[in-house]
């Protein structure tokens, strides 16, 4: 019988029968699987399989015999239709292993001709027109030989036809589902295919190839096919050639004609002079030692093993390269193996500029599933390099070799996903000379050094990387390269996240950069990355470091829980940052120093532990916009002649001052809301300087400015209200030019000027105060001119003993004079100030009572409480009455109960200083 093909068609050349009878004889035949048909046993033809026939008259005759099978078939999956077996490329012969033999026994060689002969009438006779087929099994005769097919055909037990299937050939399992529905359910018996797949295959899971270039296993339950062994077997054979190791020679299957081949290389030049191209050799189990393979055709390499077959298929070379494409392998594919390059560290060979896998110009085979392991401590495992040269290497695992895993240079590209990069002694990736890969959902990780490295004008697109536990940066930008980094996971990096230098350039956008040792962002020598909505958190020191002349665009950033300052900015970097979230870091939010630079604008700065933005050391950043909130300390800290403007933010709610300048400090701070600080508004003091303009300071704990120790700002056209102590306060020498302010609704002094201060107020409005307007006390003066200072409860200007101030052309007007009314009305002071006001008036002391001038006495309580006491007049001067406070030992007449002592507080509470300085 000819060799069977697995194109199983229907229609086939019909005998002329003779007259009367029904029966077509079967000549002697061989069976392509290893049976003989003997002669003289004919059988009947098959309606299942090819229709009723009919006689020379015209007449068909037929009799049916309803087979009912052991067991139920009927719930099997329904088989693919002949037709569809046709139509889905049955049409090659089927590989096996070159020793695998089949049963010669004459029961099973007879067994097997009848089922040919049933399955193939002969081919000599005219066909004749086919007429309406039935699906039962029909006999015309009840001769032996017809009794013997039938029995074969309908009564034998299913178990005894999957026993004799099993000695059958795909080709004779194809031909045999042509006879009828009941072998074609038989014959598409899973373990039987499994069996036979596994013999050529030897894979414990079905492989599809699913289009050009792509292999996948899906297991048995998931494959959509009622048969996954079966398709697969169809998928695979066509143009498949096998290399075993140790095979002596080249040969083919006796019975599927299939090549096998010992090497690699013979099966290459048997693909190349008779396939012409698109082969598929098969790498059975073994270790390939010593082949130089350069592929320079679509041919297709993949491993053919049971377990992990990379495991089990190893291509391994000490010289040159182990593996190398070049130009003509656009289809290429390679799969499934595991590659070493493991050259002698002693030998003189030259290898530098040998690889493990190299892929050249003008190709783009796929790599996919592999091993990739080198020793070499020169060169890469992987090289990707010249023009056109754009492999696809998918799910590989370059790993634990002793120098680059992955190198793409010179213009290349490709696509890397899915692969395993990790344990390398230098950097998991490098990209240089303008080369531009895809590199997605890659694993790099616990290398010696740099987990990804692009440098020397290489770009790159990097996507959903995970990338931890590298020695150096998680990914390092140098010298011109221009990367775009998008959705990576980049983390517990032994030294920083990323590091962009000497000029570099790249997109970072949509990242998570969290837990790295040194900073997520380190930014220097006139780099200018963009840095955009990434997650930069959990870091051992800052979140972003901006150094060394640095750039870049920061923005939309949420940056948070870092041991130092969310964002650095230090050494003339001049970055911009803005529409980012810095908030909760361990340390201050923004720190910017030794003359650093930058745009800050439009960030939320806020809950952070130190101070929301620290500016020193001659530096002059520009800040606008900012909502700067919720600190455990200072919204704003300039020192040490940190300088800059501070232009339209909302800065408010911090435990200290909501802006601190001091130092030489000499920033410009305008258009600002400064409001809800459980300490001051602005405090300036230690030398500090600047000029605060047209901001809105209200609703602080205690003083809206504070001007202290030297301190010599500038306050124009400022609005100061609804403060819970003062408006501006100046103490111990300080000083300020304060012109056109409004300052009005202040719970103390609108202006309180004390111990040798001697600031200038000119053409201020000041209203509305809860105490006086202005007060002048303790050896201070001041220089007043063309002020308007009206409808302040405890007076207009109060001026303490000794003072004289120059003062031009005020207007005091309409104050309510409300410490003079109390007097007037015998009432102790005590009643109008409580612990909170400090109206001024005259300040006595009782002898008597053994009162010191910490205990201050108003003139009421002296006529009426200590009514001929020895008392002493001290000054006139600002306080509240210990007397009516009931801290001393005698009651006062003029109140109610005692409450807790206190001291006198001459001037507000002192001003709280930031710990920044503690831990810089």
């Amino acid at each position: 019988m000819p060799s069977a093909s697995f194109s199983s068609t229907r229609s086939y050349t019909r005998r002329t029968r003779r007259k009367g009878t029904n029966r077509l004889p079967i000549p002697s035949r061989t069976s392509n699987s290893g049976g003989v048909v003997e002669a003289g046993v004919t059988c009947e033809p098959l309606v299942a399989a090819s229709g009723s026939y009919a006689t020379p008259g015209g007449a068909s005759t037929s009799t049916s015999f309803q087979h009912v099978p052991p067991y139920d078939l009927r719930g099997r999956k329904s088989p693919l239709h002949l037709h569809d077996a046709s139509t889905a490329g049955f049409n090659a012969t089927a590989p096996v292993h070159p020793t695998a033999t089949r049963p010669t026994s004459p029961t099973a060689s007879a067994t097997a001709s009848v089922l040919q002969s049933a399955a193939t009438p002969p081919l000599s006779q005219p066909a004749r027109k086919r007429l309406r087929r039935n699906t039962s099994c029909t006999i015309t005769s009840s001769d032996n030989s017809n009794s013997a097919a039938h029995y074969l055909q309908c009564e034998l037990p299913d178990e005894v036809m999957l026993t004799i299937f099993s000695y059958l050939y795909e080709q004779d399992l194809c031909r045999i589902a042509q006879v009828c529905k009941r072998f074609q359910a038989i014959a598409n018996d899973n373990n039987l295919w499994k069996r036979l797949y596994q013999s050529v295959f030897e894979y414990d899971t079905p492989l599809f190839h699913t289009e050009n270039c792509r292999f996948d296993f899906i297991p048995f339950e998931e494959s959509e096919h009622h048969n996954p062994w079966k398709e697969s077997f169809r998928q695979l054979k066509k143009r498949c050639l096998h290399v075993r190791p140790h095979y002596n020679g080249t040969a083919k299957d006796p019975v599927r004609k299939m090549p096998h081949f010992e090497t690699i290389q013979a099966s290459l030049d048997y693909a190349d002079e008779h396939l012409n191209g698109g082969a598929k050799i098969f790498l059975h189990p073994g270790t390939y030692r010593g082949e130089f393979l350069v592929i320079d055709s679509d041919v297709t390499l993949i491993g053919a093993a049971p377990g992990v077959v990379a495991d089990a298929v190893i291509l391994e070379r000490d010289s040159e390269s182990t593996v190398m494409f070049v130009e003509g392998a656009k289809s290429a594919y390679l799969g499934h193996v595991t590659l070493k390059f493991t050259p002698n560290v002693t030998s003189t060979v030259p290898h530098h500029k040998h690889f493990c896998l190299e892929v050249g110009e003008n190709c783009s085979p796929t790599i996919d599933h592999c091993i990739i392991r080198s020793s070499s401590v020169v060169g890469a495992a992987v090289c990707v390099s010249g023009a056109g040269a754009n492999p696809r290497i998918h799910h590989c695992d370059v790993s634990d070799c002793e120098n680059v895993g992955i190198y793409v240079t010179d213009h290349a590209q490709g696509t890397f996903e899915d692969n395993e990069i990790c344990r390398n002694a230098l950097a998991g990736v490098w990209v240089k000379n303008h080369a531009n890969p895809v590199m997605r959902r890659n694993h790099i990780h616990h290398g010696r050094d740099v987990g990804i490295f692009t440098f020397d004008n290489g770009l790159g697109f990097f996507e959903a990387n995970d990338i931890h536990n590298n020695r150096i940066a998680g990914f390092e930008v140098k010298a011109g390269a221009n990367p775009s980094v998008v959705q990576c996971e980049i983390h517990h990096g032994q030294t920083g996240g990323i590091y962009v230098h000497e000029n570099g350039l790249g997109q970072f956008i949509d990242n998570r950069i969290h837990s790295n040792n040194f900073a997520g962002v380190w930014i220097t020598s006139n780099s200018n990355p963009t840095i955009r909505r990434n997650d930069i958190y959990n870091g051992h020191q800052g979140g972003v470091y901006i150094f060394g002349e640095g750039r870049g665009l920061i923005e939309h950033n949420n940056i948070y829980g870092n041991a130092l300052a969310g964002i650095q900015i230090r050494t003339n970097s001049d970055p911009i940052v803005r529409h980012n979230k810095i908030h909760h870091g361990q340390h201050g939010g923004i720190y910017v120093h030794e003359k650093g630079a930058g745009l800050v604008e439009e960030n939320e700065v806020y809950a952070n532990t130190l101070a929301g933005v620290w500016i020193t050391t001659g530096s002059t950043p520009v800040l606008r916009r900012n909502r700067i909130h919720s600190g455990k300390q200072v919204g704003v800290y300039f020192y040490d002649n940190g300088h800059g403007k501070l232009e339209d933010n909302d800065i408010f709610n911090h435990l200290y001052s909501g802006v601190q300048i001091r130092t030489g400090s000499n920033p410009i701070i305008k258009g600002n809301k400064i409001w809800g600080g459980q300490n001051g508004g602005v405090l300036v003091y230690n030398g500090g300087l600047g000029v605060l303009e047209q901001n809105e300071i209200f609703d602080n704990a205690m003083a809206g400015v504070w001007i202290k120790t030297d301190s010599n700002p500038t306050l124009k056209r400022n609005k100061i209200y609804d403060g819970r102590d003062g408006g501006i306060c100046i103490f111990n020498g300080g000083k300020g030019n304060l012109e056109e302010n409004e300052i009005f609704r202040n719970a103390q002094a609108g202006v309180l000027i004390s111990t040798q201060s001697h600031p200038t107020l000119r053409r201020n409005r000041i209203f509305d105060g809860l105490a006086a307007g202005v007060e002048i006390t303790n050896n201070a003066t001041a220089t007043l001119d063309s002020n308007q200072i009206f409808n302040n409860r405890f007076g207009g200007l109060c001026l303490a003993s000794g003072v004289q101030p120059v003062v031009r052309c005020n207007k005091i007007y309409s104050n309510q004079d409300a410490v003079e009314k109390a007097v007037c009305n015998g009432q102790c002071l005590y009643k109008i100030s409580s612990y909170t006001s400090f109206p001024m008036h005259d300040f006595y002391r009782c002898q008597t009572c053994n009162t010191t001038d910490r205990n201050a006495i108003c003139v009421n309580c002296i006529k009426t409480c200590h009514a001929g006491h020895d008392v002493e007049f001290i000054r006139h001067d600002r306080f509240f009455c210990d007397c009516g406070a009931g801290t001393l030992n005698n009651q006062c007449q003029l109140q109610g109960e005692p409450t807790q002592d206190t001291d006198t507080l001459y001037d507000s509470a002192a001003p709280i200083e930031s710990h920044t300085l503690m831990v810089n």
